[in-house]
């Protein structure tokens, strides 16, 4: 069995009379991704300070690493890495001097920083351009070389704050694939982002936070199958067709103009073989048919009352 990389019960944060968290309780298992999502002022930032020893709770408890952040804290800060919502890199170095300033500041001997740096270089293709500026360097150039500074002390957590904030499709497609190499070697990866498909495409748990209480968690499919409004649309060849599926199958709503008939589902291979077999057995033939889920954007719109586009990393 899994075990968990980072657990929380309970855990509360408040400024004066205002409560950011009010009784977390997480369980991140290692080698994973897990996503915390809400929508903005939910509290997932204080989540991610807590966690990593940069805020006091106020109640409640949490280990990181197997280690207490209020007691160990030393212990868990050598265990993780954090890369912020902004690019953490000095400017007025190259992107090999902003390794080897990290390198230097974790102790490590010279040959071993020395290799640490290029293989790092190399792999987040930044050699060719390691002797440059970083102020020289793209958006896209700039994360990855944040994500390479925290990976210089071989972290087994790995906070990540909007890491494709503001890139492009391009870059942000390279750092997902850079996120997915970390978790195959077994890293654990505490996702927050901006963009709803991030979590989708990247998350294997995603909790959802609202006004410092978690309304969800689960799966991406788990989240999207508790929302109404999954079906399964099949298409006829003709009208007689359709009108015979919409006899067959009791609450569908035909579109004569489409020869496509809607029909409520929960998108589950056994309903949808129930429906087929359903067809097949008074003889309806279906030209094809496919299956729409709701999205995360309906999941988001469900528990929280905020669309998508309210949704950040805050």
């Amino acid at each position: 069995m899994t075990s968990s990389a980072i657990t929380a019960s309970g855990l509360r944060k408040a400024y004066r009379d205002k409560v950011v968290l009010d009784g977390i309780d997480l369980d991140v298992r290692a080698g994973t991704v897990f996503s915390l999502l809400g929508p903005n002022g939910a509290g997932k930032t204080t989540t991610v300070n807590v966690l990593t020893t940069l805020l006091d709770s106020d109640g409640g408890a949490a280990r990181v690493a197997g280690y207490d952040i209020a007691t160990e804290t030393r212990k868990v800060r050598a265990a993780i890495g954090v890369t912020g919502q902004f690019a953490a890199v000095d400017e007025l170095l190259t992107g090999r001097e902003n390794l080897r300033l990290m390198a230097d500041l974790h102790h490590l001997g010279s040959t071993a920083a020395k290799q640490v740096v290029e293989d790092l270089l190399e792999r987040f293709d930044l050699a060719e351009s390691a002797a440059r500026l970083a102020s020289t360097y793209s958006g896209g150039m700039r994360r990855k070389l944040d994500l390479a500074m925290t990976l210089v002390s071989t972290p087994e957590i790995i906070f990540l704050d909007e890491p494709t904030a503001g890139l492009d499709p391009r870059s942000r497609r390279t750092m997902w694939n850079i996120i997915r190499e970390l978790v195959a070697g077994g890293t654990t990866i505490f996702l927050t982002t901006q963009y709803l498909d991030e979590a989708d495409q990247l998350a294997d748990r995603i909790a959802v936070l609202d006004r410092g209480r978690l309304v969800a968690e689960g799966t991406s499919g788990e989240l999207k199958k508790r929302i109404p409004g999954g079906h399964v649309r099949f298409r006829f060849a003709d009208a007689e067709q359709l009108d015979a599926g919409a006899r067959v199958l009791a609450g569908s709503t035909p579109d004569a103009e489409s020869l496509v008939l809607r029909v409520p589902s929960d998108g589950g291979a056994r309903s949808v073989r129930t429906l087929l077999d359903r067809l097949d057995e008074y003889a309806v033939d279906v030209e094809e048919f496919t299956v729409h889920m709701p999205d995360l954007d309906d999941v988001f719109l469900a528990l929280t009352g905020h669309a998508s586009t309210e949704v950040t990393a805050r």
